[in-house]
């Protein structure tokens, strides 16, 4: 996800050196380097001062920092950035699934006894389809964050996503985790079902696969492109006692909307467990 972020930012013209990597494998580094010619630093505390044998105009600081590490490294990343974030006060934004910003805010103070220093923090839930520059992202900001660093971290994240919503209590992140952070992979499944259905009334796969996965894509489009409700555009295509009108039938027989749901709420509930059990 931080590779589509930068790879994001570059293709809408964003200078390559005024991103700092930091990233501890060198074989990695290269490669970052060479395809998108940013800087990079082992040393997290250097990316966070802005501060490389690269660059030229020393310890200035960066603007905003990006977090885009595993759950369960956040709090040593974090707390290993904490003097240099109290020091250059960036707007640091998280895309670790579950991590509050109370425990973040906490790990960021922890080099400093001085309890006013809140850092400025903004928490999103991006999906995969960044990786395409279709993503959606939800996104919560703590009060200590001002309005243009609000709008420097939706600057940053637009670059790979097309829907952003800034939500306003910090909770439902876990539910943007349900709907469209594990969402992609919801739409994998109906795809990959549609797919094997048709192979098996004897189509062959490639035929089932491509048929199913560009109408998914023409599907989505609509949705876009019309702003119409899915409810209105799902009736408009079922003619009464027709084809499509047997298969939506069958789906509500089968609990489809349930099971969907229920979908929705186990990974929200999981992102919840998430934040607790890596505080």
């Amino acid at each position: 996800m931080g590779a589509a972020i930068i790879g994001g930012l570059i293709s809408a013209g964003y200078s390559p050196k005024n991103i700092i990597v930091s990233e501890p494998d060198a074989h990695a580094r290269s490669k970052l380097e060479a395809t998108f010619g940013v800087l990079t630093t082992a040393d997290n505390s250097a990316a966070v001062a802005f501060s490389t044998a690269s660059t030229t105009s020393g310890d200035q600081g960066a603007d905003l920092v990006m977090l885009a590490v595993k759950p369960q490294i956040m709090k040593d990343v974090a707390t290993g950035v904490s003097a240099a974030v109290l020091q250059h006060k960036p707007v640091v934004v998280t895309i670790a699934a579950g991590i509050v910003l109370s425990d973040l805010d906490k790990w960021l103070r922890s080099s400093s006894s001085d309890s006013s220093s809140a850092p400025s923090l903004v928490r999103c839930m991006p999906n995969t389809p960044a990786l395409v520059s279709e993503g959606a992202a939800g996104l919560y900001a703590t009060a200590a964050t001002t309005a243009p660093q609000k709008q420097l971290a939706a600057s940053v994240l637009s670059a790979v996503s097309k829907a952003l919503y800034w939500v306003d209590s910090e909770h439902l992140l876990d539910v943007v985790t349900g709907v469209s952070g594990s969402g992609p992979a919801y739409f994998f499944l109906i795809v990959e079902a549609m797919a094997n259905a048709g192979k098996e009334l004897g189509l062959p796969y490639d035929v089932a696969y491509g048929l199913a996965r560009q109408t998914c894509l023409g599907a989505g489009r609509m949705m876009v492109s019309t702003g119409e409700d899915p409810a209105e555009l799902r009736r408009k295509v079922t003619s009464p006692n027709g084809t499509t009108h047997a298969a939506v039938v069958s789906l509500e027989a089968s609990g489809v909307r349930e099971a969907v749901r229920e979908a929705v709420v186990k990974a929200t509930e999981r992102s919840e467990e998430m934040g607790k059990l890596f505080a």
